[in-house]
This record gives C-alpha cells, sequence and structure tokens, in this order.
C-alpha cells in the first residue's frame, strides 16, 4: 500500500546520506579532488543503476514515487542501516518492509567488508541461499543471479528443482552439497517459523522434489559452508578454494570469501577469471 510522498524530506535525506559518505565507503576510488564533501550524484546512480538525471530529480524534490526495487538498490548503495532503510521508504510513500517477510536488506558491516575484495570472489547470502550482493569475480565465478524473481532467487531452490545448477560442483561432490543446503534451510526454519519465506521454501520443494522431501525428513541442522571445496567452471575448469565465512550477529546474512593461496593452481585460475571477468561467461 502506497502513502503520500514527502519530496522534500526524501531529497533532504538523500543529499544527507550521500553527503556522509566518502568514495573508500563503497568501494572507489578518492580520485581528484572534491569540491563538495561526500559522494558525487553521479556515483550513487551507478551503484544503484539508475540513470543520474533520475537521481538528481529525487533529490531535487522533482522527481517521480520511486519503486520498492529502487528503494532497496538506494539503501544498499548508501549503505543504510535497517531503520534508515525503513525511513527511506515512508519517506518515499511506501511501508518499511517487513523484516522477517521480505528479502533481506543487506547489512551495512558486511557490505564494508565486501567493497573491499577486489581481487577475489566474495558474496552476501541471505539465511535462504539468496545472493544479496556480489563482487565481479563472484559473478564471473557462480553467474550472475540478478534477474531472477522468487523461489528462483534461492540457490537451494534451484539446486532440487533445475539440474544444472549442480554443474558447478564436481559430481561426486553433489550428495554432500544437497545435504548441506538441507541442513542450512533447516536453520533458517526454525529461526522463521513454518509461515515465512523459509516455510514457502520447503513448501515448495517438498512437492517439487522427493530428493528433497527425504533429506528434509532427516532433520539435520547446521549452518555449514565447506571450507575447502573445488567449484567447475564451464571454460577455465575445476578450481580448488578455500571458503571463509563472516555472519552477522543474528546469522541471518552470511559474507563468503573465496581465496586461493598463492601461486597454486587454484590461485593462477583466480588470476585468468579476474582477465575473463564476466564478458565472456555471464
Amino acid at each position: 500500500m502506497m502513502d503520500a510522498m514527502d519530496r522534500t524530506d526524501l531529497a533532504d535525506f538523500l543529499r544527507r546520506r550521500r553527503a556522509a559518505l566518502q568514495p573508500a565507503d563503497v568501494g572507489l576510488a578518492e580520485g581528484a579532488r572534491r569540491r563538495a564533501p561526500g559522494l558525487r550524484r553521479e556515483e550513487v546512480a551507478a551503484l544503484t543503476g539508475m540513470s543520474v538525471d533520475y537521481y538528481t530529480r529525487l533529490e531535487q524534490g522533482r522527481g517521480p514515487q520511486p519503486s520498492e526495487q529502487m528503494l532497496a538498490a538506494l539503501a544498499r548503495a548508501l549503505r543504510l542501516s535497517d531503520d534508515e532503510r525503513d525511513y527511506l521508504f515512508r519517506a518515499a510513500g511506501h511501508a518499511a518492509p517487513d523484516r522477517l517477510g521480505s528479502l533481506p536488506h543487506v547489512a551495512p558491516a558486511l557490505l564494508r567488508v565486501l567493497d573491499r575484495l577486489a581481487d577475489t570472489p566474495a558474496l552476501v547470502l541471505s539465511n535462504l541461499g539468496e545472493t544479496l550482493v556480489a563482487n565481479p569475480l563472484a559473478v564471473a565465478l557462480f553467474g550472475d543471479t540478478s534477474g531472477l524473481t522468487g523461489l528462483e532467487r534461492s540457490d537451494v531452490y534451484r539446486w532440487f528443482t533445475r539440474p544444472e545448477a549442480r554443474l558447478l560442483y564436481p559430481e561426486d561432490d553433489r550428495d554432500r552439497q544437497s545435504r548441506a543446503l538441507v541442513a542450512n534451510l533447516r536453520a533458517a526454519y526454525g529461526a522463521m517459523g513454518a509461515r515465512s519465506r523459509a516455510g514457502a521454501l520447503v513448501a515448495a520443494l517438498t512437492e517439487a522434489s522427493p530428493e528433497f522431501a527425504a533429506l528434509w525428513e532427516r532433520h539435520e541442522v547446521a549452518r555449514r559452508f565447506e571450507d575447502h571445496k573445488v567449484l567447475v567452471h564451464p571454460t577455465i575448469g575445476p578450481i580448488e578454494l578455500d571458503c571463509q565465512v563472516l555472519f552477522t550477529e543474528d546469522q541471518s546474512q552470511a559474507l563468503l570469501v573465496l581465496t586461493a593461496p598463492p601461486r597454486t593452481e587454484g590461485w593462477e585460475k583466480l588470476q585468468l577469471l579476474a582477465v575473463l571477468g564476466t564478458q565472456t561467461f555471464a
């Protein structure tokens, strides 16, 4: 339900939050000397995927009402806290998102770490396996999931309903990955409840996949990510990587960082992936 949009309040809030950020806060180079403090409008526009003209009109109090998707992008770009995100939505004439029922707002603390990881794959996942944000190397490694919607956003759902999702893992490691995904989902289900998005995901998977239904009945519960794994890139081939994980305090989001020891074959393949980027393998 949309309420009246307070254009003046929204414009002032956006200007002040933009002025409070420095380029390094969002993973950008400082560049030439700046005449005014904070980020430039074009930098915020680029971070959110909107045009500079559109963002400028919002800051001038004469723009159209932003969609919820656009507001979520702005909240992420401006590194807003949950309370600040809720304020942004209300100023724009939208109800504040349900913190349990909607797609999670990316934790600013995880974003600050992610911004500084340019030379290795890193991404933030929700507790339902949804990629909330990923750096370019992670997109090159895992593929671009930003266009997916609904249940398809969850890698658990894709794993049990789309055979091609399993090609990222060696065949002899897929059973372990199946169990790990279900155990992770069981932990989220316990925290969020049967009437949550976790419950809807479980119901859909139980109907769609006998394999999932059998694993679900085992009642294995764990928030686990293998610390050493092999991922199979469609062109580069198998890449041996170490996986480090940083959780938010409530365990609802996780930052995954994938690295390889210097001068190993895995490290060399990551260097190749960085050169090739997402242009060929998106």
